[in-house]
């Protein structure tokens, strides 16, 4: 049996990097996936995989900032697989790369949108039908940037993912004896699109202690420990997976 046996999954940004390998490890770990992404071609290729190597999945079509795609995913989760038991919030986007004081106010709302008010919405979703069940995990992925460290016109970013950390310890202190579990994952850099060219993943690679950056699995095998039963002890926390970045600063 794998880690994830019986349970019930849902992944927000799965159609490419951390939350594709995510749906690739939890499903042959045994779980049944639901899966979000903006994209239907990718999530299709994602679903496909999956279904190729024998697991279940349904996918959902949506914008994580928009409380209808949240409310789609439960539905489905809970007619086609029965229930809910892990929510692994990992959507989100960089917003605008560029100095504070020349952010505007829509591209703070968006990255805001993305990142808080998607990972909110999610919450409120999950947390009763896994209540439900008697428990389960939620995961948020959150940043090295915000937390150990701040980078150059990034600052809407590293607020935004820093205010995850906010979200991950009220949830803990309102659910935790009921046997909800969140916990935020913190990636370091990682071989996704969202790393850049050649040039600017040699520039991360550098910041961290390891002198290179992740492949998505390395990261979606940390989800897995948030996910599953070896972590039952494990609530309101941040699991930094960043190679020894903040080690070193």
């Amino acid at each position: 049996m794998g880690m994830l046996e019986n349970k019930v999954a849902i992944i927000t940004g799965a159609s490419s990097g951390i939350g594709r390998a995510a749906a690739l490890l939890f499903s042959a770990e045994g779980a049944a996936v639901v899966l979000n992404a903006r994209r239907q071609p990718a999530l299709d290729e994602v679903a496909a995989c999956i279904r190729a190597q024998g697991g279940y999945v349904r996918t959902v079509i949506g914008d994580v900032g928009a409380p209808e795609t949240h409310k789609e995913l439960i539905e489905v989760s809970v007619r086609a697989f029965g229930g809910l038991d892990i929510a692994f919030n990992n959507a989100g986007s960089l917003g605008p790369i560029k100095p504070l004081a020349e952010i505007t106010l829509p591209e703070w709302q968006e990255t805001v949108s993305t990142n808080i008010t998607a990972a909110v919405l999610g919450a409120r979703e999950q947390i009763p039908a896994m209540l439900i069940r008697g428990g389960g995990s939620l995961i948020f992925t959150s940043s090295f940037v915000g937390t150990s460290v701040g980078l150059p016109d990034m600052a809407a970013y590293g607020t935004v993912k820093a205010a995850l950390m906010g979200l991950v310890k009220g949830i803990t202190a309102d659910y935790a004896a009921q046997g909800i579990r969140a916990n935020a994952l913190l990636p370091g850099g990682v071989d996704t699109p969202m790393a850049g060219d050649e040039v600017q993943k040699q520039w991360a690679a550098g910041l961290h202690a390891m002198k290179r950056i992740a492949d998505p699995m390395e990261i979606a095998r940390a989800a897995l420990f948030l996910a599953g039963p070896v972590s039952s002890f494990v609530a309101g926390t941040a699991l930094f997976a960043d190679g020894g970045n903040a080690a070193v600063k």
